[in-house]
């Protein structure tokens, strides 16, 4: 995989940084020479996940504080994470996540416009295909969210796009990202949610014994074993992809939406026998109903950015995912031990 251009000492913005994705991708900036300006209000991220750069509590919506910082730190690029992200959430709350997702975009966009920020980079994600014709999916595949999550990201994509037609000087590259797991190999960051959603997470801290038991919502599906199909990608391979696109618009590149995933299904119960292999434990599953919001399957066709960023990636198989995942969760589990 090409790698970054090392950079000296240029201020970035990072909305949620302090978060799971976010972090993973202020160490890259670290680690290549920028200086990331973290604006987090550490709902869901923690202060300790900063691992470079300078931390900022406060509101992504907060577009007075926002326009300060960009003026303060001259800052022409911007990486957009904080936003709501549970989809059975978002279908109980959608009101809070269109405000939370797409009006605080606006506000932060409005910001970025009124202070001369130049690239922005958007978390989106494959949410916004909603159930697709085809898979794997092109970034050309119909949008058509089926649950509010997904529709509050569409909606700040469309935002992204009306923007840069109508302001030559801005550009964005949005990322949708497909099913983000592992952690940071070193075991410096992982996933920390105070109430975590993800499968392989809910997995692994069932094999630690924190659940009784690891629930699967739906074994119905028109898949090969009757449940919910999903690409999952590094995290690490996902924050490569974050600075790439950030070189990528900081070279003159146009504005673009890249899918970022693997090509590669793996079904609910793929994913439960890979945990039980790295772990060593047979832990309890729980057979259960649908959730709603969820399709059959979500696998990306990852060609554009393979073609345009030069990306690539670096853990490929399920297996190192876990493997990742695992020595994150029992480091975190250690450090909570009275």
């Amino acid at each position: 995989m090409n790698s970054p251009k090392t950079a000296s000492g240029e201020a970035i913005l990072v909305t949620g940084g302090a978060g799971y994705i976010g972090s993973h991708v202020v160490r890259d900036l670290g680690e290549n020479g920028y200086h990331p300006i973290v604006l987090d209000d550490l709902s869901s991220g923690h202060a300790e996940a900063v691992l470079c750069g300078e931390l900022v509590r406060g509101d992504v919506g907060d577009d007075e504080r926002v326009g300060a910082l960009l003026r303060r730190h001259a800052i022409r690029s911007v990486l957009h994470f904080a936003a709501f992200i549970q989809v059975e959430e978002s279908v109980r709350q959608p009101l809070e996540y269109y405000e939370n997702n797409s009006f605080k975009c606006l506000r932060l966009l409005k910001a970025c416009l009124e202070n001369g920020v130049e690239n922005f980079i958007f978390s989106s994600t494959a949410a916004v295909y909603g159930i697709p014709e085809r898979v794997p999916v092109a970034e050309t595949a119909p949008l058509l969210p089926i649950n509010p999550y997904g529709g509050s990201k569409l909606v700040s994509e469309m935002l992204l796009r009306d923007a840069a037609a109508a302001h030559p000087g801005f550009r964005f590259v949005a990322l949708r990202y497909f099913n983000a797991a592992g952690a940071d190999r070193r075991a410096r960051l992982g996933q920390n949610y105070r109430r975590p959603t993800h499968l392989l997470t809910r997995a692994l801290k069932t094999a630690l014994g924190q659940f009784p038991r690891l629930e699967v919502f739906g074994t119905d599906y028109p898949t090969a074993d009757g449940t919910a199909v999903r690409d999952y990608i590094h995290v690490d391979d996902l924050a490569a992809a974050h600075l790439l696109a950030l070189e990528y618009l900081k070279a003159g590149g146009r504005s673009r939406v890249f899918n970022c995933g693997y090509g590669v299904g793996h079904s609910v119960l793929d994913v439960i026998a890979a945990a039980k292999r790295v772990t060593g434990i047979d832990f309890a599953v729980l057979h259960a109903g649908r959730r709603a919001g969820d399709p059959a399957a979500l696998v990306a066709d990852p060609a554009a950015i393979r073609r345009e960023l030069g990306w690539s990636p670096r853990v490929p198989t399920m297996e190192d995912i876990v493997a990742s995942a695992w020595n994150w969760e029992k480091k975190l589990a250690a450090s909570r031990r009275p």
